[in-house]
């Protein structure tokens, strides 16, 4: 298994692979911001809209491959106010059905946390679904619960369910953190 982060044209190039990864990963309940089913051209048309962000440098995307396949991702997303340069978002953290169980999404987290520590970026934030299994992993990998938000967001089958916000402080940097 190889994790690569993917520039803008290296995104272009597995667009199709990462929809077909946002799709299984929804339709395995998943609630990661879409609802099922969901149509393989809207998530097409999602992953195609992030290269643009990834060549502004407001996103960075690493992407989890085996055997040509794309099996994971995961994503942190930089704030764009002068304020906020110390910190980014961890988003989209989504393993493939057939590749669970094999530690992947844990490394795409270490992965994610490496990068942002080594660009200087000093606070990492999330939100996951509360009670979910990617709760689980973010708890046991030293994130902080700051607490859950009812009904925040429809679960894929459009269920209403709270969300958990998490933080995590990386390194001792000071308070710009330099792009990815």
């Amino acid at each position: 298994m190889i994790v690569r982060r993917l520039d803008r044209a290296a995104l272009a190039a597995r667009v199709g692979e990462l929809a077909d990864l946002l799709v299984d990963t929804v339709h395995g309940g998943a609630s990661i911001g879409f609802l099922a089913p969901l149509d393989p051209a809207a998530a097409l048309a999602w992953w195609t809209e992030r290269a643009a962000e990834a060549a502004g440098g407001r996103l960075a995307v690493w992407a989890a491959c085996e055997g040509g396949r794309t099996l994971g991702t995961v994503s942190l997303a930089f704030p764009d106010k002068p304020n906020s340069r110390h910190r980014a978002e961890l988003v989209k953290l989504m393993v493939h059905r057939d590749a669970r169980g094999r530690g992947l999404g844990r490394r795409l987290l270490t992965t994610a946390e490496d990068a942002a520590a080594a660009a200087g970026i000093t606070l990492l934030h999330l939100d996951t679904e509360t009670d979910s299994l990617a709760e689980h992993l973010y708890r046991s990998a030293g994130w902080t619960r700051v607490g859950a938000i009812p009904d925040y967001a429809a679960a894929p089958d459009g269920a209403l369910r709270p969300t958990s916000v998490y933080y995590k402080r990386l390194g001792s940097g000071g308070p710009t953190g330099a792009p990815l």
